[in-house]
């Protein structure tokens, strides 16, 4: 009887179009800034890769306080301010004609997104029914993964034909959506926690139990950074450019065909049954690519990294919340993506490093050896976890 409770309510289907929304600019920005940097009169490569890491940086740095900020503020409150937040300063990008205000920028426009993208998860774990979170929190996490094919299409799509401001604009006339789809949201339980003590704490910045398996999620971002800053270089040097765009659309379709028989089979089997194969599903595409040599190769791997990261985030972020208290599930939310955005971050800067000494094909090699360890690694975890360690 309990399996019959809806997922697809108005709240949810209001606060994933919400998340939709961040991300999509999200990820056009993020491809879009470092060619905006090189059209800027003395653009340099250096400066195209710090608006990336200014922006991270922040996220970074801001993630660890937003579950007590959303906590003492309340999650509608903070949902909505923090979507307003990120599209004000996506139109003000249209102001940036000076390198160091658009550094500037960046670091703001990263705070909003820390909070906007804490306060959306853990207002989707209260809206799903606690018995459906994984199917639940699995169609809320495609709004993520939908965003990172969209985003990038539309920046990369609209870049040749109108202006950098027109396209701030547009995102931002995006995040107005957002914003008011937040507005939809309503009846967000607040649970009342413990009182909170004046002096700052570890467990006022991180939820300790989440924080475990917050690491296995840890090194999968860090392992699929090496997709989001390298591949279309790879594809270049491979002679298939034209290909690279199709990627991350296959990526989707494998992602959407995938995530309901994947969500439900958490629920109802556990997530061993589940995440175990996704991570070897995942090493596999990062094999594949490593021995890449035609367009069919490319997106066979596209498919196959679909299926296992897009299967991988939501379960891990499911797990992050699971283990925590209820009036903690900001901090867990706060938690799982410190260090989730901490993997994309060094992720980025090493497997740069190691691409330029082993080459792509070969660091691509090493990371899919590196996944598979992930499964022991994970199995340890979970045994901690249920007292079997």
């Amino acid at each position: 009887m309990s399996n019959n409770k809806p997922i697809w309510t108005k709240n949810f289907i209001s606060i994933s179009v919400s998340n939709f929304f961040i991300f999509a600019v999200f990820y056009g920005l993020l491809t879009l800034m470092p060619i905006y940097v090189l059209d800027m009169p003395g653009g340099t490569l250096g400066q195209a890769g710090l608006v990336t890491t200014i922006f991270l940086l922040s996220v970074i740095l801001v993630r660890p306080f937003s579950g007590i900020i959303i906590e003492k503020l309340g999650k509608k409150r903070m949902l909505v301010t923090s979507m307003l937040a990120f599209a004000l300063s996506t139109f003000l990008y249209t102001l940036t004609e000076d390198i160091t205000v658009l550094l500037i920028l960046r670091f703001i426009h990263g705070i909003s997104f820390s909070i906007a993208t804490t306060v959306t998860l853990s207002i989707a774990a209260v809206i799903v029914p606690p018995e459906r979170r994984g199917a639940g929190l699995g169609y809320f996490g495609m709004s993520m993964n939908l965003a990172m094919v969209v985003g990038p299409f539309l920046a990369l799509t609209l870049q040749p034909f109108i202006s950098y401001h027109n396209i701030f604009n547009i995102f931002g006339g995006f995040m107005v959506i957002g914003w008011l789809c937040s507005l939809l949201v309503k009846n967000t339980i607040e649970v009342i926690p413990p009182r909170i003590k004046k002096k700052l704490t570890w467990s006022d910045l991180f939820e300790r139990k989440s924080l475990a398996i917050s690491t296995v999620g840890l090194f999968i971002s860090f392992s699929y950074a090496s997709i989001m800053s390298f591949i279309s270089i790879y594809a270049q040097s491979l002679g298939l450019i034209e290909t690279a765009s199709y990627f991350f659309l296959v990526f989707a379709v494998a992602m959407l065909i995938s995530r309901p028989f994947t969500g439900r089979l958490f629920d109802e089997k556990g997530p061993n049954v589940v995440i175990i194969p996704a991570i070897l599903i995942f090493a596999t595409g990062l094999f594949l690519l490593s021995v890449t040599t035609s367009a069919s190769m490319l997106l066979v791997a596209g498919g196959l990294i679909g299926v296992g990261y897009g299967t991988l985030l939501p379960c891990f972020q499911t797990l992050a919340i699971q283990a925590s208290p209820k009036h903690r599930s900001a901090y867990a939310t706060a938690t799982f993506f410190t260090l989730y955005d901490t993997g994309i971050a060094a992720g980025s800067f090493i497997l740069g490093i190691a691409a330029f000494y082993l080459g792509n094909a070969h660091m691509y090699l090493a990371l899919s050896g590196f996944v598979v360890l992930i499964v022991f690694y994970y199995k340890w975890i979970m045994n901690l976890r249920n007292g079997n360690g």
